[in-house]
């Protein structure tokens, strides 16, 4: 910090004893330290004695739902990566103004990039609730560094109508946020979309299952074993589990029945009647909807034809209806945690959606003879080099407004 007084010893010209220019004008003192690194506590769940070593804790040591199904993986995977990827950058009262340091990275110490970040943060959210812990603050009281919290770890409690966080046994209800997919004034944590998908979670890993057990017994429709030689039960049971035994080894090999006995069908089911594959599908594409995802984006069949047309509408569908409230809801909480009065971090979601060359051409030619942008602007915004060209002073047709657009190279 600089402090500045004056010299009575070195009179100048003004007689007023400071010496303009002069180094001893101003002592430099080291400030002190602005920022202090935390550390965290480390809560571990253990299971208690007499508790089956088989059966689960009762709790989640990754996210809400410790064996997520492969379309819910892929939906949240999907949302959570697009949104990641998109550009951040920062406003004040509607204009961009410069980055702040973590929006390159929030913490480097864990993280490789915003990227990394911003997936865990999405991830969470839609799983029902998000916690983001300031690890580092600066000299404005702003958070300068922060990490996404796994919600098991976070206790939440109601208390007079507020809510009280702790980790372990530290109390970080002043610092810490909470960003819930839905949230009530009366209910400490928050609720996402897959606790509605409950039961059809549980239909979905039950027909994997059911899948996976027919696949391995070789897919073959109900039957029996039968013969007419009066056998006891000890003798059925051994040759029952002789067939399993040989379906098991070489599921493709032809079976081999003696002693009178047959193979007897009892149900004549096609592989696609066989594994419910039009219930699954339905089911899958209920818990796809749930998480904002269209079908087809995460390789479900459609009704309708798949088009260029519908696919483009599918991508803006999942934009505005999915992307956009969720992209809206995490910064918006992010932005009044962070940031001071009037500023706000946003994601620019036009990457997803983004036109053709083509097109974007065309409406950057409209936008230059309105005069709404210049063109070094629209060169920024389609990341072209500068060019030492003046562009033409005025445009006049769309033929100068590609010269204008290209800098004069319409080659």
């Amino acid at each position: 910090m600089a402090h500045w007084w004056n010299r009575k010893d070195q009179p100048n010209h003004s007689g007023t004893g400071f010496v303009a220019g002069d180094p001893s004008g101003v002592t430099i003192e080291t400030p002190e330290p602005i920022t202090e690194f935390r550390s965290l506590p480390a809560v571990v769940p253990s299971p208690w004695d007499g508790w089956p070593a088989e059966w689960s804790l009762g709790w989640d040591m990754g996210s809400r739902f410790n064996e997520l199904i492969d379309v819910a993986w892929m939906c949240l995977d999907l949302n959570a990566s697009v949104l990641s990827t998109m550009p951040v950058y920062r406003t004040r009262n509607g204009e961009m103004i410069e980055p702040t340091t973590w929006m390159t990275n929030p913490d480097p110490t864990i993280y490789k990039s915003w990227h990394e970040f911003a997936k865990q943060l999405f991830w969470d959210y839609q799983l029902g609730e998000a916690f983001v812990l300031p690890m580092a603050t600066g000299f404005d009281g702003f958070p300068s560094r922060f990490r996404v919290i796994p919600p098991w770890l976070v206790n939440v409690e109601m208390r007079d109508a507020s809510r009280v966080y702790n980790i372990g046994s530290l109390d970080v209800t002043g610092e810490i946020l909470h960003i819930p997919y839905k949230s009530t004034t009366d209910g400490a944590r928050g609720v996402g979309p897959l606790e509605a998908a409950g039961a059809r979670m549980i239909t979905a890993g039950v027909l994997a299952k059911y899948i996976r057990e027919v696949a391995a017994t070789g897919g073959t429709p109900d039957y029996s074993l039968e013969t007419e030689l009066d056998i006891d039960r000890d003798k059925a049971l051994d040759i029952q589990n002789q067939w399993i035994q040989g379906r098991l080894t070489n599921p493709s090999a032809p079976p081999v029945l003696w002693n009178g006995f047959k193979l007897v069908s009892h149900q004549a089911m096609s592989p696609k009647d066989m594994t419910m594959l039009e219930v699954a599908q339905f089911t899958e594409s209920r818990i796809a909807y749930l998480l904002g995802v269209p079908a087809p984006l995460v390789g479900l069949p459609s009704s309708d034809s798949l088009t260029y047309s519908n696919i483009t509408s599918l991508f803006d569908f999942h934009d505005r209806a999915s992307l956009r409230p969720k992209a809206t809801s995490v910064m918006s909480g992010l932005s009044y945690w962070a940031l001071p009065r009037g500023q706000c971090v946003e994601l620019n979601r036009d990457e997803y959606t983004r036109p053709s060359f083509d097109q974007r051409a065309d409406a950057w030619v409209k936008l230059v003879q309105a005069g709404i942008v210049e063109v070094d602007e629209v060169r920024a915004a389609e990341r072209l080099p500068t060019r030492n060209v003046t562009p033409p002073a005025e445009v006049v047709d769309s033929n100068d407004a590609a010269v204008a657009l290209t800098g004069g190279n319409l080659s």
